[in-house]
């Protein structure tokens, strides 16, 4: 006989879950000890939120759900910001949360609400374990979080029934979903029409291709067809983006907008592989007209965002939908005017890298020092939107982000979870100041888990993009600026290598140490207040 929470925790560990993040509490300690038995490490943050995106982290690196835990009243309602990025991200997370039982909970109100009337709100479902359904209710979750467009799934587990033993029978095992392509019909027939007859094709690639393994058919149908490829920040790599295909990832630079859209507006075919416009800034609302121009869409879920409109939608597996798509179709030439080429050309002069010292110049040190297969992770600010455009990724999965939540906290506990499902990874986070502040406690997680993580601070003392948009419009400087934390005096009181760096030597030096150390390293790199103007 097995207790509820064992069934749970032995079914995370059959997804492949082999983390779990939190922070303990009387309600969740039989779930805690179950996860232990079945092979799930516990880790413990310094706040929920920051657990969520450990999560997140080893997600992107195993391809299993992650998992987070929170105890009763504030534990719950401090993992909500995580939840949300969860939910607008597409991240697998099964968020598990203790509570009293429904009859005390009649007659006891202290740190007592309602979970899911909160987590369900905004979570993919939220189930409360119930008697006898347990390995169901589990197999349900993980295969909603893991389902079309991914995301979190909450669990409500009472204190009496995380220990109560379970009826022995069959686990409830839901057959995965295979993998839907288009169907032989008028709409296919129309789509290849649209591919043969184009002259002036692009590709436009989002998470999807990610969730869906189709990175290397896409990558494929580029370069038989010779078709340029735009990637939204999460898609980044699908193509390696010093290929002269490869127009790089973009999403929130109004500067990369100006070289793009043009293109796009100029262009006879979109294909659509796996785009989600939730990643996108305003100006990509309707950034095309459906009725006079062909767009073939290859998405996992229907388009009820009505950010853009599309020709012929197909509804399925990517990868299946792209290989399809090319079957009975010749290549032949495109783009005869070189346009593309000439974009990618603008957007590199529009994007240098080569300033003696910057924003710019701190993404290119790093950029040529680490592997291909490194994973690297960036905060929310000024510095996200330069380094998503200026860096190149040559592999996908390399580069991490809350993209279409765009919260801030994030890069440092992405890091760290991705560091935790794969020790031998070299991994990075960029995060800007302020957002390093926000999570300065989970330092003192690194140095208790021994991980060698490199975190590069880029120090302005500003945030620097709403500063930015304040200038802009003429407001007064206001709520932007304070003082500057010494980060690397800091990290040493904490237990780890903190240097400051104003130059691309010394940035190279410390980056290169911090990657072969024993603890993390924290690099200082001080730039100017404005050194965003222009730029993004």
């Amino acid at each position: 006989m097995a207790t509820a929470a064992q069934l749970v925790a032995r079914r995370l560990y059959e997804a492949g879950c082999r983390h779990a993040f939190g922070i303990p509490g009387g309600e969740v300690l039989t779930v805690m000890e179950a996860l232990r038995e079945a092979g799930l490490e516990f880790v413990l943050v310094k706040h929920e939120n920051s657990g969520g995106f450990m999560a997140e982290g080893t997600f992107h690196v195993t391809g299993a759900p992650g998992v987070l835990l929170a105890t009763v009243g504030p534990g719950v309602a401090n993992a909500v910001n995580a939840i949300v990025n969860a939910e607008q991200d597409r991240v697998p997370l099964i968020f598990l949360t203790g509570c009293v039982d429904p009859a005390e909970a009649q007659t006891y109100n202290h740190q007592v609400f309602d979970h899911a009337a909160l987590i369900g709100s905004v979570a993919k479902a939220s189930f409360t374990l119930v008697d006898g359904a347990v390995d169901t209710i589990i197999d349900k979750a993980i295969s909603i979080a893991m389902d079309g467009r991914p995301g979190p799934v909450h669990i409500d587990i009472s204190t009496a029934l995380a220990g109560r033993e379970q009826p022995e029978k069959t686990p409830t095992r839901r057959a995965r979903p295979a993998p839907a392509a288009p169907a032989r019909g008028p709409d296919l027939d129309r789509a290849r029409a649209m591919l043969t007859k184009a002259e002036r094709p692009i590709l436009i690639a989002g998470v999807e291709v990610l969730e869906h393994d189709a990175a290397e058919s896409v990558a494929a149908l580029a370069a038989e067809f010779s078709i340029p490829v735009i990637t939204t920040y999460k898609a980044k790599g699908i193509l390696p983006e010093d290929h002269e295909l490869s127009l790089g990832g973009w999403g929130l630079s109004p500067l990369g907008d100006k070289h793009l859209l043009p293109l796009i507006e100029t262009s006879d075919l979109l294909l659509l592989a796996g785009y989600d416009p939730i990643e996108m800034r305003a100006s990509w609302v309707e950034a095309w007209d459906a009725s006079e121009k062909d767009v073939v869409e290859f998405t996992a879920v229907p388009n009820t965002h009505y950010v853009h409109q599309a020709t012929v939608s197909f509804v399925g597996d990517v990868k299946a939908g792209i290989e399809t798509l090319k079957e009975g179709v010749s290549p032949h030439p495109v783009w005869s005017n070189g346009a593309p080429r000439e974009t990618k050309r603008a957007l590199a002069e529009a994007f240098p890298t080569d300033e003696a010292w910057g924003p710019a110049a701190i993404c290119d040190v790093v950029n040529k020092l680490l592997p291909d297969d490194a994973l690297v992770s960036v905060d929310t600010g000024a510095h996200r939107i330069l380094l998503s455009s200026v860096w190149q990724a040559k592999q996908p999965h390399t580069l991490v982000q809350s993209s279409a939540l765009c919260t801030m906290g994030c890069a440092l506990p992405l890091a760290m979870g991705a560091k935790l499902a794969d020790p031998d990874r070299p991994v990075v986070a960029f995060s800007g100041d302020a957002g390093l502040e926000m999570v300065l406690g989970e330092l003192a997680t690194l140095r208790d888990r021994k991980l060698p993580v490199v975190v590069v601070v880029f120090v302005d003392a500003s945030l620097a993009l709403i500063e930015m948009k304040q200038r802009a419009n003429g407001m007064a400087n206001l709520g932007v600026d304070f003082d500057q934390t010494d980060f690397a005096g800091v990290t040493r009181a904490m237990g780890g290598i903190g240097i400051d760096v104003d130059n691309r030597a010394d940035l190279e030096n410390a980056v290169k140490e911090g990657l072969t150390a024993d603890t993390y390293t924290v690099v200082a790199a001080h730039i100017d207040r404005i050194a965003y103007d222009g730029r993004i």
